[in-house]
């Protein structure tokens, strides 16, 4: 197996323990996507049972379509900002309960001023957003793998946080 492949086999199982905690508690899923171009979409519907739980999700790969259809601030995309804006533009137009968002330059030439690797992800629940920046190496597809990983990670610790009695909308 790859290290593409087993980062997003991991990816796999970090999904399908985000699809267990949001059933168990009623709540639902968004995500909003640039870099990963819908592959955190995609680990969320192959998990079992995410037609309970995931609503959808938006992949605005220009920045313009972040600005015009998530409310992304102008300005950088690859910045908390844009990641919080992402999250929150995405959960807001979906109605969900959370969400994932991830922003960042996956290679092989950097963007922004940011070199390869450099990305941003957010994610929300209830309300409550928490934000991470990683710079990641490898090839683009190692990038884009890793990005899946963190990002759902990232999302299931913020979970992991909230006691699971918290009332839907709380």
């Amino acid at each position: 197996m790859s290290t593409v492949e087993s980062i997003e086999a991991e990816a796999s199982d970090v999904a399908s323990a985000v699809g267990a905690m949001l059933a168990e508690r009623g709540l639902t899923v968004a995500v909003a996507e640039s870099l990963t171009g819908g592959k955190l979409a995609n680990q969320l519907a192959a998990a079992g049972g995410s037609g309970d739980w995931f609503v959808g999700g938006v992949v605005a790969y220009q920045s313009d379509a972040k600005h015009r259809v998530l409310g992304v601030p102008e300005g950088p995309v690859i910045s908390e900002e844009a990641v919080v804006g992402m999250v929150e533009g995405v959960t807001s137009k979906f109605g969900a309960d959370s969400g994932i968002a991830a922003s960042g330059a996956a290679g092989p030439d950097g963007q922004e001023g940011q070199p390869p690797g450099t990305t941003w992800m957010a994610a929300s629940v209830s309300g409550v957003v928490q934000t991470a920046l990683h710079h990641f190496s490898g090839e683009p597809l190692e990038v884009l793998a890793q990005t899946q990983l963190r990002s759902l990670q990232l999302l299931r610790a913020l979970l992991a946080k909230q006691s699971p009695e918290v009332p839907q909308g709380q």
